[in-house]
């Protein structure tokens, strides 16, 4: 695995994230712009049905973007205005803004060092902290599968009061059930650094027909007719609203693109389960670095993967990434806990000591890069500057 300084200097860059859009995928492009309708129309619809048959649920709702997609979710619900959602406090900012958006209250809940994820006791802990958690938003951290009807359990709460924030969970599975299914609504995202990448947008699904048709009123301003329905043969231009809604659908253009790119999904998995299996390896032993769980069961999706680098006197985590950037190799840091940033801390209040875990992870986490067109060699070239990083190279 070692490289020499010459062949060091004159190595191509290795991109954090490198988007794929096959050629596939811009023919239909072309033809979507080419086809006279490019918002919400057929090629939405399509590609909602082909989803849905993909992480096997009934109903798939497809909008704008993760974010908009867990806002609408959480309204779904029909929860009263200011009840407690448990959130995990390491998480993006804007799955937490989602449930701000919604009215609601988030309660933040404290993650295990391991697998960087609540646990049930942790979920327990919040829930008693708060007097009763009315629903909650489970994330994947990474791709890695929650236990989604355990952590329900210790909330007090049913799968129907549930929201999974999917937006690294494409392909994740838990137990013998893909993330999809599971819960009241799950959320997932096609961000161009995700595992089916179209640019934006985003994908609920669920299995209850009366949360899909209310989640398709809240995408679109609540309106009762979309434009298309709306201008089809024998259709009307009148429209009712019975709920308050958002601007979050998603347009055809999109769409096409989603289903074109869906066909590769399996083999760049089966690519990014090579790339983490060899990032074990090769990373096994390095002293100071804690590698992420592989699932003794389910399966992970290796959206990312994320390295904890054990800080010493000698080294801390940000030493190790700005090494990496030295070397030309991307990175970033998944997350900047919610309770850190400026605010949040007014909303939500002081959560010195309260969430141990995710203060601990904060100053670790490390994502290295991962995606479906790196090497081998990448990955070997990649390990070699996190060893060297840490003082362990050969």
């Amino acid at each position: 695995m070692s490289i020499s300084a010459v062949s060091k200097r004159v190595a191509a860059p290795i991109p954090f994230c490198k988007v794929v859009i096959t050629p596939e995928a811009r023919t239909a492009s072309d033809r979507a712009l080419g086809g006279g309708w490019v918002t919400t129309g057929p090629q939405v619809q399509a590609f909602e049905e082909e989803f849905a048959t993909l992480v096997g649920a009934q109903h798939a709702v497809a909008v704008a973007s993760c974010t908009a997609g867990i806002e609408i979710a959480i309204r779904a619900l029909r929860l009263p205005q200011g009840s407690r959602v448990l959130t995990p406090a390491m998480t993006f900012a804007g799955a937490v803004n989602a449930i701000i958006h919604a009215g609601l209250q988030p309660v933040l809940v404290d993650i295990d060092s391991s697998s960087l994820m609540p646990s049930p006791e942790h979920v327990a802990a919040a829930a008693a902290r708060c007097g009763g958690a009315d629903a909650m938003v489970v994330l994947h951290y990474g791709g890695a599968p929650a236990s989604v009807s355990e952590l329900a359990d210790a909330a007090g709460l049913p799968l129907s009061r549930v929201v999974e924030d999917a937006a690294h969970a494409l392909w994740t599975r838990v137990g013998q059930k893909d993330v999809g299914s599971i819960s009241a609504a799950t959320c997932f995202s096609f961000y161009a650094t995700k595992n089916l990448p179209l640019g934006e947008g985003g994908m609920i699904t669920t299995d209850d027909e009366d949360i899909a048709l209310l989640m398709k009123q809240i995408r679109l301003h609540g309106m009762s007719l979309d434009a298309w329905r709306r201008y089809l043969p024998g259709g009307t231009w009148r429209y009712d609203i019975d709920v308050a809604g958002i601007k979050a659908n998603m347009t055809d253009v999109i769409a096409a693109i989603g289903r074109a790119q869906m066909p590769y999904l399996p083999l760049w998995q089966q690519r990014r389960e090579a790339v983490a299996a060899r990032y074990m390896e090769c990373l096994s032993g390095v002293p100071g670095v804690r590698l992420p769980q592989w699932p003794v069961e389910g399966r992970h999706a290796w959206h990312l993967f994320v390295v904890q680098i054990e800080t010493n006197d000698d080294i801390c985590r940000d030493d190790v990434g700005a090494h990496l950037v030295r070397n030309e190799i991307g990175c970033s840091v998944h997350f900047i806990p919610v309770h850190h940033m400026r605010y949040f801390k007014e909303l939500l209040g002081d959560h010195a000591g309260l969430l141990p875990g995710t203060d601990a992870a904060a100053s670790q986490v490390l994502s290295l890069p991962m995606h479906p067109v790196l090497t081998d060699m990448d990955v070997d070239r990649i390990c070699e500057a996190v060893a060297e990083a840490v003082g362990a190279s050969s």
